[in-house]
């Protein structure tokens, strides 16, 4: 028994900021000061403020540390772990308050979240089955097997309200009764995992991974044994190496205890998983196109219908739902439908997990009640926009979504509000920007990742997207024109009306809620020729102002072009000609001497 639980982040952002290293000082300095006995160090997954880490959590205080070094170690075994006396410069500022300090529940980024889907990330250790089993792991899948029939299950999914966590929206118990009505007497049935997350700044389901792999597997096979499968895959994307590793430590336990493989809690149900690696195709996110890579084949879309409910991998009956969907499914079977219909709105129940980015001080996972407005999810859990900027707009769903303006700042979150105004949930990605931000830019940024990620298929996709681009960086070259405005519209609608598959008929998504809300900036570029965010280098001037000049010389020193001239104490003047608007000058200039026009 020990005295103390020192929980270490072990998720991809904290590992990327050193925690092994932490974790190595740790267990040196603790076996140095005899206490190996009394403190246990576990490396958990993502506690939620990925900007803080490396991020450690000393229990039972609910000392939250961060941004620790492996030279704080020492004063943290030997002041908190042997003396009792927290570190209070290491302390989350947040949690710090005038009388001690604040439990974690309660600061501004965690008071308003409900973690059903993130419930173990952080809090157990990813890579032992035990402290799964201990959180009511498996619990879910032993009551499925031993007290519920398939078309129960499937009713409670459908009762619950649970959606497709992956973009669509569609309902998951609805996919589940066709997979196990449409064929009855299919030879067998297949259950996919879509682990492919591709979208920018997008980081929900390898969290989920790397925190708690084994809610995956017992949610896989729940889903199993409803439709009739006895053989499931998870497609993960390779570039995610520390959820594949945690993935294969939990399928190999799973198999040890006898949780996956033959007869399961001795009812004679046979269910096992298998992993497939994508080489980080983004059209892999899309179902049909997942399932003929992991047949072996180029991961193209195929055309529906066929749907693969009826004919998905191998020409099989299928399910595909992705992480966040699954990692619902054991506490909605374990606390009943009615619990997760309690939460979120009419048509969209249950949370949704997000992964804010962008301008915003809380950079981090976050999981919140469906209809929890834009503004509290920035404001309040993000703690705003940095340096007191204003907030201009926020992307979901990524590359398929849209932007959502200041006008809307009070929108509910849900599947329907999103795609009422223009954007949708996708897979959970939030990209906040301010007022230094063109939107004219972002659009043109995701219509390069589409074009990149097109697999070529078909015509509109791969021909409409690339005419797309061409007249985006026309217009952030100051080459455009209104007609190519208009052009691009009625471009937009022909590839959403006759792309294949998902990517191409959501690629025009950024443009057109640009275009809707910020169709002012378009035309500053055509008309003005003037970037009004100051992004576009093209239509970009740097002035030197006279009256705030002080002849220090900096600029001049820095300027990679040599493009300043002037004297000591003397204004400086710009050869434009020769200007390359790095912006080096402006970063040095001390004075505000130095605008962007």
């Amino acid at each position: 028994m020990y005295r103390s639980h020192v929980l270490v982040c072990g998720g991809t952002g904290c590992t990327s900021s050193g925690s092994e290293k932490i974790i190595e000082a740790l267990e040196k300095e603790i076996a140095a000061n005899g206490l190996t006995d009394e403190v246990q160090v576990v490396k958990t997954g993502c506690h939620g403020l990925c900007a803080l880490g490396p991020i450690m959590i000393i229990y039972p205080e609910g000392s939250f540390y961060s941004m620790v070094k492996p030279e704080d170690i020492p004063e943290i075994v030997s002041e908190h772990l042997l003396k009792g006396r927290i570190v209070t410069r290491l302390l989350y500022n947040e949690t710090i308050t005038d009388n001690g300090v604040k439990a974690l529940n309660e600061t501004n980024f965690y008071k308003k979240q409900h973690r059903i889907a993130l419930r173990n990330c952080g809090v157990i250790n990813p890579e032992n089955i035990e402290e799964y089993i201990g959180t009511d792991g498996y619990q879910a899948l032993g009551k499925v097997l031993t007290e519920m029939t398939p078309d129960e299950v499937i009713q409670t999914i459908l009762d619950s309200g649970l959606r497709g966590r992956g973009g669509g929206g569609f309902p998951t118990g609805m996919k589940w009764k066709l997979a196990r009505n449409i064929v009855p007497d299919a030879d067998q049935k297949y259950v996919c995992c879509n682990a492919d997350e591709g979208d920018p700044g997008a980081f929900m389901d390898r969290s989920v991974l790397e925190g708690d792999p084994h809610v995956v597997l017992e949610a896989m096979a729940i889903a199993g044994y409803a439709i009739g499968a006895n053989q499931g895959y998870i497609y993960v994307r390779a570039e995610y190496p520390i959820a594949i590793k945690r993935l294969e430590i939990a399928i190999k336990q799973a198999r040890e205890y006898g949780l996956l493989g033959k007869n399961i809690f001795n009812t004679g149900f046979d269910f096992d998983i298998g992993l497939r690696l994508g080489a980080g195709a983004f059209v892999c996110g899309e179902e049909t196109a997942l399932m003929t890579s992991i047949e072996g084949n180029r991961g193209e879309p195929r055309p529906r219908p066929p749907f693969p409910a009826e004919k998905g991998l191998f020409q099989k009956p299928t399910i595909l739902n992705n992480v966040e969907t699954y990692a619902n499914i054991p506490r909605i079977i374990l606390n009943g439908a009615e619990w997760f219909a309690s939460m979120g709105t009419e048509k969209s129940k249950g949370t949704k997990v997000f992964a804010l980015g962008g301008k915003i001080n809380n950079t981090g996972l976050v999981e919140v009640p469906m209809g929890t407005t834009l503004r509290e999810v920035v404001e309040e859990i993000g703690g705003g926009i940095p340096n007191g900027k204003k907030f201009k707009a926020a992307q979901t769903g990524g590359p398929s979504g849209g932007c959502i303006p200041a006008d809307h700042f009070d929108v509910p979150i849900d599947y329907d509000n999103l795609i009422a105004i223009g954007s949708m949930m996708g897979s959970g990605g939030l990209i906040v920007m301010d007022e230094d931000n063109c939107m004219v830019d972002i659009a043109k940024f995701f219509l390069e990742f589409t074009v990149d990620e097109s697999c070529g298929k078909c015509t509109p996709c791969r021909v409409g997207t690339k005419r797309m681009l061409e007249i985006l960086t026309k217009i952030t070259k100051g080459q455009g024109t209104l007609e190519d405005i208009d052009k691009l519209e009625e471009l937009c609608y022909y590839i959403k009306a006759n792309a294949l598959c998902g990517l191409g008929q959501t690629a025009p998504n950024p443009v057109l809620s640009t275009l809707r809300y910020f169709r002012d900036e378009y035309i500053a570029h055509v008309v003005d020729k003037k970037c009004p965010a100051g992004v576009c280098k093209s239509l970009l001037s740097y002035e030197i102002l006279q009256d705030k000049c002080k002849g220090c010389t900096l600029c001049s020193r820095v300027c990679p072009a040599g493009a300043i001239s002037g004297t000591v104490k003397n204004p400086h003047i710009i050869d434009k000609d020769k200007c390359l608007k790095c912006g080096a000058c402006i970063e040095k200039c001390k004075f505000g001497a130095i605008v962007k026009k």
